[in-house]
Order: structure tokens, then C-alpha cells, then sequence
């Protein structure tokens, strides 16, 4: 990672046909795919396929790796994606833990960092500790670091450009993505109240961290940032991830794609009242479900911890008719069984009752690094057009602009 590279103009990623190109080199691996491939699977011409990937050599995006025979005529270049011609930068803050990893364009994971954090300690404590970490995450690595190319923000799930350079470099990291406890605005970067943090409300995270790193920053909340990595990851259309650490919280899949809610509200899974006059709960309300949860867990009962559990994740099948059930947080990896089977139960249970299909119960693959990853992905995705876990429109555009 030390060799000297002129880095990435964000701005050859901007049309929709360069991200289908890009994502097919992706999936592709080092097997590689070659252009008259990627102009059958795209539906563009050759002609405009041989265009983008002429512009995405000249950035070393992407490298000739020899030919493959073909059934006639003369062999196939074959191209495939450059790893390190790009990165992100992950970072999960949690209510007591810090971690940060550095992802290549691949998805690989190639540096990692954990420290304590004090999340009570407001947001300007927290974005200094953070912006340290990254830095140091970022020397470890060897990796170039600065501001993003200042005219061509949009690859940042359409957020503006935050306190640019006047005479930006363009380094390899192309960005932050954090995942945190929310609730917060996802489009603003600004947190909202966050359970038991009041000191949290309203801060604008997003701006702050950009300044203090001069990078841009992309902010949502933890289940959120989970979600979009299982759905890149192929877990499927529709389905939750439930996250039990020091928190509860849902990331929702959707139609293929995270869904967060007009104003990131989705998945507030935590704070359902299932218990009236119940103990309280960091909220203000009664008998949450977390608070439920985590009373359960810190008396050693996992079996009950699991239950409860179990019966918000069957309420919130039965809502949304979904068909699978992810857990993942370190409190479900402490007791894996324990929750993968008391939930599958009381799920099992409920379709029993109605007559309806059992919906399956399975950990979330990678649940201890599914945050933080997917947190990388928030800056990653949206170059290979899969800001919302899917393409948003179909391999058949074949609009050259």
C-alpha cells in the first residue's frame, strides 16, 4: 500500500452505466471478465463498454490480467478490478467500544482498530477520539488520506460535499461511514436523542468529523449500516437483522434494498412496549423490549433474554411479512445458541399457531464485523451503483451519457 498512486477521479464513476461496469468487474474477482462479457450482461455496445473501461484503466481502477480463448475469433482481453485503487474507512462507535477498519474496493478488510470509547462523553470528546483513531488506522496502513475529490460528491448517497479543500488532493480513501446507536437523520448526519445520551441531540456528526479528518462522512446508524452489507452480501430481499449489544435495535431489508424511513425512524425495534407498566426504559417509556432484554441478560437468564426476543422478532414478521430473521451484536455472541434457538422457537411457535411458514433464525454472517464493514460499505457501495443493495434500474440501459 505504499507505492505511489495518483488516485481517483471520482468523477469517471458518476454515470450510472460506468457504476454497472464497475460492479460486474467487482463481482467478477480476480477470475476477471472481459469486455465483450461485460457488454452482453449490461446491454451496452461494445463500442461504449470499450469507452468506460479505457476511462477506468487511466485511473487504475481497473488492470488487463491476459486472455481467455474464446468459441471464435481471436482471445478476449480480460480485465479485472484494482483492490487497492480505492478505500473506505469503517467505523462503528458503540455505547462503550471503538472500532475502525480500512476495506478495499474488493470489500477485504486490510487494517483494523478497536479501543474504548466513552459515548457519554459528548460528541466533541467523541469525534476527536474517532478522527484519532482513523488517522492512526490510516498510518498503520500505510494508506494516502485527505479530502475526496471536491467535484464529484454525489457518490456519497447524494449528501453534499462537507468543508472541501480549495485545492483538494485525491487520495485513495475515499470516504468515512459511521454506524452508531441512533436515532439520527441518515441525509443530515445530525443525531437525534439518543437512548440514554440526550447529550447526543441534535449534534451535526457528519460536519464535524469531515472537518476535523477532511474526508467526507457518511453517517447512519448501526442496523442500518449492517443491513446494507448482508443485503451486498446476498442474504437476500427481505429479511431483519436484529442487533443485541448494549443496545437493541432492526436493520430492515426491503425489496432488496435498506429501508430506513423518510427520516431514518425504520427499525426502531428496541423501544416496542410489550410489556405495559413493565420496568422502565432509557427511553422514558415502560416494558420495552430492550429494556426487557437487557434486565434478562444481566441476571444471567439468556433463555428469557432470548424469548423476549423472540417475541418482538415474531410481531415484527407478522407486520411485515419477511422472510428471514438474522441476528448478529455482542451480546447474541455470547450466548449464540441460546438466541439463535430461543428465537427460532418462539417464531416457530407463532406459524403454528396461524398456520403460516416458518420464517428461518440464523446468526448474521461475520455478525461480530457486520457493523463496521457495512459502515465502509455506506462510502463503497454507492460507487458501484449499490447504494441501496441493488441496482436501481436494470442492466439494460444502454444511455451512454
Amino acid at each position: 500500500m505504499n507505492r505511489a498512486y495518483s488516485g481517483v477521479n471520482l468523477a469517471v464513476l458518476r454515470g450510472h452505466n460506468a457504476a454497472l461496469v464497475l460492479d460486474l468487474l467487482r463481482t467478477a474477482g480476480d477470475e476477471g471478465i472481459s469486455r465483450l462479457e461485460l457488454a452482453e450482461r449490461t446491454g451496452l455496445t461494445p463500442q461504449g463498454v470499450s469507452k468506460i473501461t479505457a476511462r477506468l484503466r487511466e485511473q487504475g481502477l481497473v488492470t488487463d490480467t491476459g486472455r481467455r480463448a474464446s468459441t471464435g475469433g481471436k482471445p478476449r482481453t480480460v480485465l479485472r478490478l484494482m483492490p487497492d485503487a480505492g478505500y473506505a474507512v469503517g467505523l462503528h462507535l458503540d455505547r462503550d467500544e471503538l472500532t475502525a477498519v480500512l476495506v478495499d474496493l474488493a470489500g477485504a478488510v486490510v487494517a483494523e482498530r478497536r479501543s474504548p470509547l466513552a459515548f457519554g462523553a459528548g460528541g466533541d470528546a467523541v469525534v476527536e477520539a474517532a478522527a484519532s483513531e482513523v488517522e492512526a488506522l490510516l498510518t498503520d496502513a500505510g494508506a494516502d488520506a485527505g479530502g475526496a475529490d471536491a467535484g464529484d460528491p454525489g457518490h456519497l448517497d447524494a449528501q453534499e460535499p462537507v468543508h472541501p479543500h480549495p485545492e483538494p488532493p485525491t487520495p485513495r480513501v475515499l470516504g468515512v461511514g459511521v454506524a452508531l446507536p441512533g436515532p439520527l437523520d441518515h441525509s443530515s448526519g445530525v443525531l437525534h436523542r439518543v437512548t440514554g445520551f440526550p447529550e447526543w441531540d441534535r449534534f451535526p456528526l457528519r460536519d464535524a468529523l469531515a472537518a476535523r479528518l477532511g474526508l467526507p462522512v457518511v453517517v447512519d446508524k448501526d442496523t442500518n449500516a449492517a443491513a446494507l452489507g448482508l443485503a451486498l452480501a446476498g442474504c437476500g430481499d427481505s429479511f431483519a437483522y436484529l442487533h443485541l449489544g448494549t443496545g437493541l435495535g432492526a436493520g430492515l431489508v426491503l425489496g432488496g434494498a435498506p429501508y430506513r424511513g423518510p427520516r431514518t425512524g425504520a427499525g426502531e425495534f428496541g423501544h416496542q412496549v410489550i410489556q405495559l407498566d413493565g420496568p422502565p426504559c432509557g427511553c422514558g417509556n415502560r416494558g420495552c423490549i430492550e429494556a426487557l432484554c437487557l434486565a434478562a441478560v444481566a441476571a444471567g437468564s439468556f433463555d428469557e433474554a432470548a424469548r423476549v426476543l423472540g417475541e418482538g422478532a415474531a410481531n415484527m414478521v407478522g407486520l411485515l411479512d419477511i422472510d428471514l430473521v438474522l441476528l448478529g451484536g455482542r451480546t447474541v455472541a455470547a450466548a449464540e445458541e441460546h438466541f439463535v434457538e430461543g428465537v427460532r422457537a418462539v417464531l416457530g411457535e407463532r406459524a403454528r399457531r396461524g398456520g403460516t411458514v416458518e420464517v428461518p433464525v440464523l446468526r448474521a454472517p461475520g455478525s461480530e464485523s457486520v457493523v463496521v464493514e457495512g459502515a465502509a460499505q455506506l462510502v463503497l457501495a454507492p460507487l458501484f451503483g449499490r447504494a441501496h443493495g441493488h441496482f436501481p434500474a436494470n442492466r439494460n440501459d444502454r444511455n451512454l451519457s
